[in-house]
């Protein structure tokens, strides 16, 4: 009979391996192993601990309403249809391409994305969504690899950023600009909307949806300041809101802020408005427009505040009228404040150091000043004053 092979420990007499009936060491009929993560943290001599808790349905469950605050809350509206759609093109791809969705394999993330790079019609930051839309909808512990993609879409940038220069709304004289508020008829209250919109829209540096989304309680009005508070902006996510501050105009009552909202107030309260939305769809009358099949409500689209402000480009008479947008008083109010030599990043609700603000407005403002033809141009006034 051969020789059976044993595995087996040499120890001595005294120095036998502790028995696993030891209570320290079986815990429930099994043997106990330490509870450890990658976040644990155990000070000199702390042992550690070998229990682990007994969860129940109520620790992983959220309530009713707060599945309801997540689903319609978590992201604005426009983001969560936009990110609903990216996720049903990327299933329709699987589908047809006979690929597993969810969960995803790296390289069918890096396909699908490559797919949506080959037909040149995807800006760069169109991409990125698609990206984070398909990644996001994957389980936590199954999550595609994102270094391929990331590098073709920085790869992709350069190209499309060569291809396609983006076209700025102009920005708008001062003489251009009273022009447009002087075309708003103060006897109508289409024309008292409009001059209110111009003059808060490049006082506060608005956004098109920042003007569209404000309501009279966040509107305040002094002698001295029109106080404007902006609850959700594009770079307040969180919607902790801001206050933004627009002085009067009294030495030139037809571009006053103070005015204009004090006249727009006064046609809202004469409308029957008292509350909810701040500036209102009318109708050719003058009169409130129906907006009960609206999904905004009584509030008007950011498109809707584009238009407003376009129109009065054209009654002005502006050769680029078709061009002007909501964005062409921004740009015109951050570009007076930095040529003045003020910073347009708080007034505008851009971040603290905001590379936009500087290169757009600061540096282009300091360049401006800099010009070596204002040099020329100087030496010929004392010239021709000699």
């Amino acid at each position: 009979m051969p020789d059976e092979v044993v595995d087996a420990e040499l120890v001595e007499d005294d120095r036998l391996p502790a028995a696993l009936t030891d209570p320290g060491i079986v815990l429930g009929g099994a043997l106990a192993r330490p509870v450890l993560t990658q976040h644990t943290v155990l000070r000199p001599g702390e042992l550690p601990t070998t229990e682990r808790p007994q969860y129940t349905a109520a620790d992983f469950y959220v309530s009713q309403e707060t599945a309801e605050a997540m689903d319609e809350r978590s992201r604005p509206k426009n983001t969560d249809r936009n990110r609903k759609s990216q996720c049903r093109m990327f299933e329709d791809w699987c589908a047809e391409m006979g690929r597993v969705a969810v969960p995803c394999t790296t390289a069918t993330y890096i396909e699908y994305i490559a797919s949506l790079i080959a037909q040149d019609r995807y800006a760069p930051n169109s991409l990125r969504t698609h990206k984070s839309a398909v990644r996001a909808m994957q389980p936590e512990d199954a999550k595609p690899g994102t270094s391929v993609v990331n590098g073709l879409i920085n790869e992709y940038a350069v190209d499309w950023g060569k291809r396609n220069r983006v076209r700025k709304a102009p920005a708008i004289s001062d003489a251009n600009f009273r022009a447009m508020v002087a075309s708003c008829d103060q006897r109508h209250p289409i024309g008292i909307r409009d001059r209110c919109v111009l003059l808060l829209g490049r006082g506060a540096l608005n956004r098109r949806i920042e003007l569209a989304d404000l309501l009279l309680s966040d509107v305040e009005v002094d002698d001295d300041f029109v106080s404007e508070g902006v609850r959700f902006s594009k770079t307040d996510q969180e919607g902790e809101g801001e206050t933004t501050d627009i002085p009067a105009e009294p030495d030139d009552i037809l571009m006053c802020p103070v005015d204009a909202t004090r006249a727009w107030f006064g046609m809202l309260h004469r409308l029957g408005v008292r509350d909810g939305a701040f500036f209102r769809a009318l109708t050719v009358a003058g009169t409130l427009q129906n907006r009960s099949r609206s999904k905004r409500g009584d509030h008007v689209s950011g498109d809707a505040v584009n238009d407003w402000i376009r129109g009065r480009a054209f009654a002005a008479g502006l050769p680029n009228w078709s061009k002007v947008t909501a964005h062409s008083l921004r740009r015109t109010g951050a570009q007076r404040i930095a040529a003045a030599g003020g910073d347009p990043t708080k007034q505008g609700r851009w971040k603290a150091g905001s590379v936009v603000v500087k290169r757009e407005y600061l540096d282009r403002a300091q360049s401006r000043k800099e010009n070596p033809w204002l040099l020329v141009q100087e030496q010929q006034r004392k010239q021709a004053d000699q």
